[in-house]
Formats: structure tokens, sequence, C-alpha cells
């Protein structure tokens, strides 16, 4: 019976829905017959054969047009079209891949390398200044068409920004000088150091590789044509756009810009309880005391639970929990000798 089959693959470690899901049956249908005491699948299944189904020629004939020497190495894109302006027609494209998935035979077709998938590496931070994400964003200039840019390096495990500054261009001398000092300042090793960024032309440009080559820094950037791959830096510059105090019209200049930038930093990092976090400052989780806060707000939830257990019930409390790690998706990277690895840094 069905019910026999779910409860082995339960005992041997299965989730029941992943069971379910292999016998093409809801997890409620599951509950439901337990319930009742028994059941099995009674689905028949269709009582006929839909009346526009191939017959075994006509599948015979689209096997041998789409193996044939002139088609074979061509798509059912190509090939039925192909047909139709010679005044033939043998099935529609889906119907030619419906036959070829069915025989085994819709694989990549043409003398081209097959495209490869390559997962995206799960960059792992269990600490702080382990990796570091940095990104450029435009700051409205005094006029209509003038921008400044604002570079910004953030701690993906604390939050903490751990370097800013303004320029009036972007480039990627200007970006290895503020890493230089960034490092300089939090006094870290290095080469325990991954640094996190997007396919923009000063990421990647050769004085700021060369300048993370010679401190050892490890790069590490997203993969290309994807959006979301450098979330901590995005959601930085969108807290900071939307900060209430954020000019509505334009900076007057540098320097009003470096002022107001520098004003967002210090309430960033000591005044802006993260969600992120735990809802913890950026600087009490770089220096280790949001333990001792988040400890502090478990036993008050505890506490209040224990006075008053009709208000939760059977529910736990708020989970106050510290996150242990930090992840960040990258690009693949490819060795010397043109293997891909996925190994996470």
């Amino acid at each position: 019976m069905i019910l026999d089959l779910v409860d082995e693959a339960t005992r041997n470690g299965a989730r029941s829905s992943a069971a379910c899901e292999v016998l093409e049956l809801q997890e409620r249908t599951i509950q439901r017959w337990k319930a009742q005491g028994g059941g099995d699948d009674l689905r028949a299944g269709p009582r006929s054969e839909p009346p526009n189904k191939l017959t075994t020629k006509e599948r015979s004939r689209v096997l041998e047009i789409a193996n044939s020497k002139e088609f074979r190495d061509r798509t059912p894109n190509e090939i039925v079209p192909t047909l139709a302006d010679r005044g033939e027609y043998v099935c529609s494209e889906a119907t030619m891949y419906r036959v070829l998935q069915k025989e085994k035979q819709l694989l990549h077709r043409g003398r081209s390398k097959e495209p490869e998938r390559r997962e995206p590496v799960a960059r792992v931070a269990t600490r702080r200044n382990q990796i570091w994400s940095w990104d450029i964003t435009y700051l409205r200039g005094p006029h209509a068409g003038a921008f400044l840019y604002l570079y910004m390096v953030v701690d993906i495990w604390s939050r903490k920004i751990v370097g800013w500054e303004v320029h009036e261009r972007e480039g990627g001398d200007l970006a290895s000088q503020l890493l230089e000092r960034c490092a300089r300042e939090e006094g870290i090793a290095l080469a325990s150091l991954t640094l996190h960024a997007d396919n923009g032309g000063p990421m990647k440009a050769a004085t700021m590789l060369a300048t993370l080559q010679r401190l050892g820094i490890a790069a590490s950037f997203t993969r290309p044509r994807v959006c979301d791959d450098n979330p901590f830096s995005e959601a930085l510059f969108r807290t900071l756009k939307y900060r209430p105090t954020y000019p509505e019209t334009r900076f007057k200049g540098l320097p009003s810009a470096r002022t107001w930038v520098a004003d967002f930093v210090r309430w960033y990092n000591f005044d802006h309880l993260h969600s992120g976090i735990r809802f913890v400052r950026p600087i009490d989780r770089h220096e280790d005391r949001d333990i001792e806060i988040l400890a502090h707000r478990k036993k008050v939830y505890e506490a209040a639970k224990a006075m008053n257990p009709q208000r939760w019930g059977s529910r736990a409390t708020r989970n106050w929990d510290r996150p242990a790690r930090v992840c960040v998706r990258a690009r693949p990277e490819t060795r010397s000798d043109g293997k891909v690895t996925s190994e996470a840094a």
C-alpha cells in the first residue's frame, strides 16, 4: 500500500513531503488516509488515448527527420519551419521535443561546447573581518548631470562600515587606497580576508587587483548578470538613500557630501539596530558585545513566559540566538587547469 511505502521511507530518514512528491501525492492526502485508518491510490489515469496522439509510423518519421544528415545538428525550432517552407508538416516543435526527450535524444546538438551550469560559491563568514563587501554608488552632485561617487566597504559579519570615501570620479586607484586604509585601521591579518564585489570596472581594475594581490587579500566577484549576489552593499546603499536626512535635491558639493556621509556612518555603526543581526548595533557585534545583549534579551523573554505562560502556550519565545554564519554568493573560480572549483572561502 501507499501508506506502507511512505512509512518505510520516513523510517529510513526521508522526509514525508519528499516521499509524497515521488509518489505524486499531496502530503495532506497521506495525513487524511492515516486519520481514516487506511487508504490507497485509486487514481486510474486516462481511460482512452488522446485523439491527436502520433501513430507509431509518425513517431518513426519524426525520429528519422531529426536524425537525418541534414537536421542532426539543428533544433526542432529550426527543423519545423524548414519543413514548412517545403510544404511539409510532420508535427509541432513541442511534439518533436517530447518525442526526442522520450527517446533520450534531447541532448546538445551541434559542434559547439555544451553549456555548463555553474552553481554559485557560498562565501561563509563566521567572524568579523573575514569577508568584506564593497561597492560604489552615485550621489547627486551640485547641478544636473554631475555626480559624486561614494565608495563604501562593509564587514558582512558585523555589518559595520569599515571604510568610506566620496570622490568626484570612480577608479581602481581610489578604491585601492581606500582598501589599504581600511586594512590599516582595522589592523587585521590580510591573508585571511576576502573582498567581495560586483563586476564593475573599478572592482576589476588592474590597480585594484594588484593591490589585493600585494596585500594577500582574496578577491571574490558576483556572477555575471546576477543582480542580488552583492546584497550587503546594496542594502546598505538603500538604507543610506532612504534616511530622512538624505537631501531631497542635491548635495552642494564634495565637502557637504562628505559631512553628510560621515554623520550617516556614525549613526549606522553606533545607533542603528540592524535587523539582520537580531537588532543589535553593528559596533556591538563587531566587538562581540552582542553576545551579552542577546543573552539578556533571552532571559527577559523567558521570565515573561514564566510569569504569563498562557500568552505563549506551547510556542517558544522569540529567537534571540546569535547568527553564527553569514553567507554571500559568488562566481565559481576557474583554476589554471581550466576546471571550476566551488569550494567556499
